[in-house]
């Protein structure tokens, strides 16, 4: 067994990376002085992962959208009980999520974590699907679904998501649809669950009150070792150009909503990380409080404080994203569009590019100090194929000129969306 201490070069934080026999990975942080534990089991497939192959198989299975969620919705109940009852007895939090490119497992507690841990690790190794489980979680998700397509919030989203990528299966809905999820049995879930929930495919993160040597020794007697499949996962071709320049669907709200976006081609790995980062300083920049952007436009009471703006990025897909509300959105997007091209001919402000990027920094030296961060982190750079301090030595590193080249190459106004909720 490989158990590695990884240092970060400028903070000293550190953590222990273990290459379980099983093929998982652990990442553990021993925080001394924490009472609380997080811990997240996690697997990189989420609802993009809809066309995949493992090195048994002759061509690609396509598979309904909306499994993955469908898939973590029943994992929670086995044979002889739910998962959710288990952890009540331990006096763990629990819960789950799927996103677009991972599932995962997690619970937070302040007393018994080895117990709880064992149990984690238990039930995501025990699937239990049966045609009435099945047909009976259509019927739940069904619900989720219509509730989703009345979220104001949820469809200003995916309908920006729906204008920019024409194949991409980022634009469907995590939940998949009515339709997709009535195609679901039994027998995709098992194929689903044997081909992503392969130890070689996943990660344990863990975080708090912890020893290292505690969690090994329950991971020896819990994990099932397992043969690396070879997981090969593709997706369509998709072009550089939108869809469509703009979306409007009425829904009741108080003022309208806006998303818009700017996209671009897709990178992987340290690549994407490095320019996610340089783009949300841009962004900022851009967006921020004081920036001269965000005081014209609340002085022409075009915005008000729900005005931001994120990064959105993964598997296949880049873009930038503004959001907020406004009874004007084209008008706020024409802004925006204006103050894009005004800052790649005369520069960003240097000043507010020090402060964002310092204060940036900051909350990351502050996160390393709270468990669920931490164990959050850990998920989310492992499954993205990069190391946890890769943020910290990013920020470190960056300098004006590549948030600048960032800004260049990344936010293209001919190539902006906008969606918009109205009622």
């Amino acid at each position: 067994m490989k158990i590695e201490k990884i240092t970060c070069a400028q903070t000293d934080s550190c953590y222990n990376y273990i290459k379980h026999p099983s093929g998982l990975d652990i990442l553990v942080c021993e925080m001394e002085g924490f009472s609380t534990t997080e811990a997240l089991f996690g697997t990189k497939y989420g609802s993009i992962n809809t066309m995949f192959k493992t090195k048994a198989d002759r061509d690609f299975t396509i598979v309904p959208e909306g499994i993955a969620h469908f898939l973590e919705h029943k994992l929670f109940e086995n044979e002889d009980c739910d998962a959710f009852n288990l952890f009540a007895k331990t006096g763990a939090s629990a819960n789950a999520f799927t996103s677009f490119d991972k599932t995962c497992y997690l619970f937070s507690c302040s007393d018994n974590y080895k117990e709880s841990l064992k149990i984690l690790l238990d039930f995501v190794q025990a699937p239990y699907f049966t045609k009435e489980n099945v047909d009976k979680e259509q019927g739940i998700i069904g619900q989720e679904i219509r509730m989703c397509d009345d979220n104001p919030s949820w469809k200003v989203l995916f309908n920006l998501l729906t204008a920019m990528y024409h194949d991409h299966p980022v634009k469907i809905d995590i939940a998949g649809t009515v339709e997709s999820i009535a195609q679901i049995d039994a027998d995709l879930l098992y194929k689903c669950y044997n081909t992503f929930y392969n130890l070689h495919n996943m990660v344990l993160a863990i975080a708090g009150n912890v020893k290292t040597e505690e969690v090994i020794e329950i991971a020896d007697k819990s994990l099932k070792p397992c043969e690396n499949q070879e997981l090969e996962t593709v997706f369509p071709e998709e072009p550089y150009e939108i869809v469509q320049k703009k979306i409007v669907q009425m829904l009741p709200v108080g003022s309208p909503m806006f998303n818009i976006g700017l996209k671009s081609g897709p990178l992987s790995g340290y690549e994407r990380h490095k320019t996610e980062m340089e783009c949300y300083i841009a962004a900022n920049v851009l967006s921020d409080a004081s920036s001269a952007l965000y005081k014209r436009l609340i002085s022409q009471e075009l915005i008000n404080s729900t005005f931001d703006s994120e990064i959105f990025a993964g598997d296949g897909y880049f873009s930038v994203i503004f959001g907020g509300e406004s009874e004007n959105p084209e008008k706020v997007m024409e802004e925006i569009s204006a103050e894009i091209e005004s800052a790649k001919k005369n520069g960003l402000d240097r000043k507010l590019f020090e402060s964002i990027k310092k204060s940036t920094y900051g909350s990351i030296i502050r996160e390393q100090n709270n468990p669920e961060a931490v164990a959050n982190n850990f998920i989310n750079t492992h499954l993205a194929g990069i190391k946890p301090f890769d943020t910290v030595k990013v920020l470190t590193e960056m300098t004006y000129e590549d948030v600048m080249n960032a800004l260049n190459e990344r936010f293209d106004t001919d190539n902006m969306a906008i969606s918009i909720i109205e009622s």
